[in-house]
């Protein structure tokens, strides 16, 4: 839990639970997080719904390149057990679950943001499926919002992202200041992506946030 003598000091991210790239900079978030012995900095993530953002969800072959092109480079260890028959083909009533914790508290909250995406990208759960989702909830004292509800709160941070100039996943906002994953630099040269650590971006971000 976060030291009461220390006022929590919230985060915004906007993150589709799909998007490798969101996982791999909330991971590096919360490292440096904990390196820096600042407990008291929080995330408020935020539904950004690629699915409804691009029209459609994202593949689980796209997703399985990125994934490939992220290991080789900067992520070795991470998507270790990541499982492409595993990916959803909807993120709506995961991301609805995940928005709605934050009705139990910020900490809860973000642990299962993580724990979802973990769940995914670490141990290749089909986090689709009601009775896995159902499971993870029920661990952190949550349950799962029928479809209506999940999607109205999902579409109701969509709108918010939009309204605050969201271009992406994850797109961190730290004081009004924007960052759109400011741990990577990504080019893409035809089949694959270059991808680096941006160290001068990630040291600026690491030091408007973790004060």
């Amino acid at each position: 839990m976060t030291d009461p003598a220390r006022p929590e000091r919230l985060v915004d991210v906007y993150a589709d639970v799909s998007c490798p790239f969101a996982h791999f900079s909330l991971r590096r978030f919360t490292e440096r997080r904990r390196q820096a012995d600042a407990d008291h900095v929080r995330l408020r993530v935020h539904a950004w719904p690629l699915e409804l953002v691009n029209g459609e969800a994202l593949g689980a072959a796209k997703v399985t390149d990125e994934i490939a092109d992220l290991r080789a480079q900067v992520a070795g260890d991470l998507f270790g057990g990541f499982e492409p028959s595993a990916f959803p083909s909807s993120t709506i009533a995961i991301l609805g679950t995940a928005t709605l914790a934050y009705q139990h508290g910020t900490y809860t909250a973000e642990a299962f943001n993580l724990a979802i995406r973990d769940a995914l990208f670490e141990q290749g759960r089909a986090i689709s499926d009601p009775g896995v989702l159902a499971e993870i909830a029920a661990g952190f004292g949550l349950d799962v919002p029928d479809e209506a509800t999940a999607r109205a709160a999902v579409e109701a941070d969509f709108a918010e992202g939009q309204r605050r100039g969201v271009t992406g996943s994850p797109y961190f906002i730290i004081d009004g200041s924007p960052f759109f994953c400011p741990t990577l630099d990504i080019e893409r040269h035809g089949a694959h992506l270059r991808i680096d650590i941006d160290d001068a971006e990630l040291h600026r971000f690491i030091d408007r946030t973790l004060q």
